[in-house]
């Protein structure tokens, strides 16, 4: 029987208590860091301890805000208004965990990443490397992930050469790295989508190559657009071409916190207000502006599905874009403006899942390479089960007896409506065949993801469509009322989506959460307090 092993519930997920790091009596800071010590000089002057320029006045009241989401963003949000001397804040999170889309789970003695896997940009340009160097949470020599070591199996059970596997390779790379400069060459042709450019670059590409190694890179070529889809998470034919290099790359490459992604979480957590996260608390509505203000009530109400109402200043909306495709016409009343529903509408949203192996007994020699599915484009158009969304299967760093397959797209929602022992098998069949090794054994435990269907997440992280540009990303981050409105801000909005240029990525969620608190610092400083309920 397929069983899986999960993580305990977030009470017990961190051996951490959640402290607050700033008292009442901290908000001041002495010059010298040490005031018992301070003597005063020969020259009479009148010694003060000066409050940081980040921080609010503390002698003025502070404004209530709510955020929806224990995320990344919705953390980060939370750690910086109590960095900044603001504590009256509520997260409300729908799950029983924080993390949102960051979830390590224990498989035997394996740290299976069901969300996040790596730190995109490993150096002090990303935020979210600096939190888990700064934890410690990362040790030298860094495990930086290596696409290049992979076998590329063919579904005739057959390994292509390495020579030509290495030369298709590169060739691939060239045209994913023309696709990405679309974006900054602005030539002013449309192209369409990615798969469409991709396709018409493979095939001029091939002619390149010698005619006996046709058919195998032919192969390689487009089963990598297949492993490329599962990085997108949707169909490439739903990808932009010409905004697909918007996301900005940090340099540094891929890496994995070897203790756990969730492991970023715990500096979060301890920094905020005791019992400031609440679990269990789905949101079902948010009343806010107008239909508050006219009677002079708050600004905002967030009502949760267990009855439970919270007021608020402000509110910022950490939830997933998949969760505002959803529900959005129906959870804001008013209705958000118009250009932030064309915004939902149009950006993309994928969904990819992971599917972790656990044998008894290993077939594969450790370290020998990854195994990528090289179908060819006509099995791939014959979409005839959620297979053919199968990239590839590589070893879980660490662990000698688990592998992890990776399936993104359409067909990753399909596969969660399955069974533990139908995924195995279906997984079990396709290395059987693109291995050629009909002994190939079932694994004795399996643990999946299943992002598509979670009513939280509603999918894994947002793209850029072909109907939809960085304006629309902008449209989505930017608060209602918006700022050039005689209304202050009630409703901000952060989360991956948000962050243009930093989409689908954790520190882009990281930013964004940070950028919102931000807002509402500046605001408080502004107006000395909470915010007006009507203009002045």
């Amino acid at each position: 029987m397929i069983l899986s092993k999960l993580l305990p519930n977030s009470s017990r997920v961190f051996s951490l208590s959640i402290q607050r790091r700033f008292l009442k009596t901290s908000s001041y800071r002495c010059d010298c860091q040490q005031e018992e010590k301070c003597k005063p000089p020969k020259k009479p002057y009148i010694a003060v301890c000066t409050i940081s320029d980040s921080m609010v006045d503390p002698s003025k009241p502070e404004p209530s805000i709510v955020i929806i989401g224990a995320g990344i963003a919705g953390l980060s949000a939370a750690q910086r208004l109590a960095h900044c001397g603001i504590s009256n804040f509520t997260v409300l999170e729908a799950t029983d965990r924080p993390g949102g889309r960051i979830h390590s789970c224990w498989l035997g003695d394996v740290i299976a990443e069901m969300g996040a896997q790596y730190i995109e940009g490993a150096c002090v340009g990303n935020p979210v490397y600096n939190l888990a160097a700064t934890e410690g949470l990362i040790k030298q020599p860094l495990l930086r992930s290596d696409y290049k070591k992979a076998v590329y199996c063919t579904s005739e059970g057959r390994v292509i050469e390495e020579s030509t596997a290495i030369l298709a390779y590169h060739t691939f790379m060239k045209i994913k790295e023309e696709a990405h400069s679309l974006f900054s060459v602005c030539s002013g042709k449309e192209h369409g989508s990615l798969m469409n450019f991709l396709g018409l670059r493979i095939q001029q590409e091939l002619q390149n190559f010698a005619e006996d190694q046709r058919y195998d890179a032919s192969r390689i070529l487009f089963g990598l657009t297949n492993h490329l889809k599962y990085r997108l998470g949707d169909d490439l034919c739903q990808v932009s071409a010409d905004n697909y290099g918007s996301y900005i790359e940090i340099p540094g490459g891929q890496v994995k916190v070897p203790l756990g992604f969730v492991g970023v979480l715990a500096p979060l957590m301890r920094e905020l207000p005791e019992c400031s996260v609440l679990y269990n608390k789905p949101v079902s509505n948010i009343k806010w502006g107008a239909v508050q203000t006219r009677d002079r009530g708050p600004r905002a109400v967030i009502q949760c599905c267990d009855g439970s109402e919270y007021c608020a200043d402000y509110v910022i909306v950490t939830v997933s874009l998949g969760v505002l495709k959803e529900h959005a016409e129906k959870m804001f009343c008013p209705p958000l403006p118009s250009p932030k529903m064309e915004a939902i509408r149009c950006l993309g949203y994928g969904a990819v899942d992971k599917i972790f192996l656990d044998y008894d007994r290993p077939f594969w020699v450790w370290k020998d390479g990854n195994i990528q599915f090289a179908w060819s484009q006509e099995e791939l158009l014959a979409r005839t089960d959620w297979t053919k969304g199968l990239s590839a299967v590589e070893e879980v760093e660490g662990s000698k007896h688990v592998l992890c397959a990776y399936v993104g797209g359409p067909e990753a929602a399909v596969m969660e409506q399955a069974t533990d022992e139908e995924v195995a098998s279906c997984v079990t069949k396709v290395l059987r065949r693109f291995t050629g090794d009909a002994s190939l054994p079932y694994p004795d435990t399996i643990l999946r993801s299943k992002w598509a269907t979670d009513p939280y997440f509603c999918g894994s992280y947002s793209y850029l469509s072909v109907s939809s540009n960085v304006g629309h990303q902008c449209d989505l981050s930017s608060p209602v009322p918006g700022i050039c409105d005689p209304q202050p801000p009630v409703l901000l909005f952060a989360g991956e989506a948000t962050c243009a240029g930093h989409h689908s990525t954790v520190h882009g969620a990281r930013l964004s959460g940070i950028r919102e608190a931000q807002r509402i610092i500046t605001l408080t400083k502004r107006y000395g307090g909470p915010p007006p309920k009507e203009s002045q």
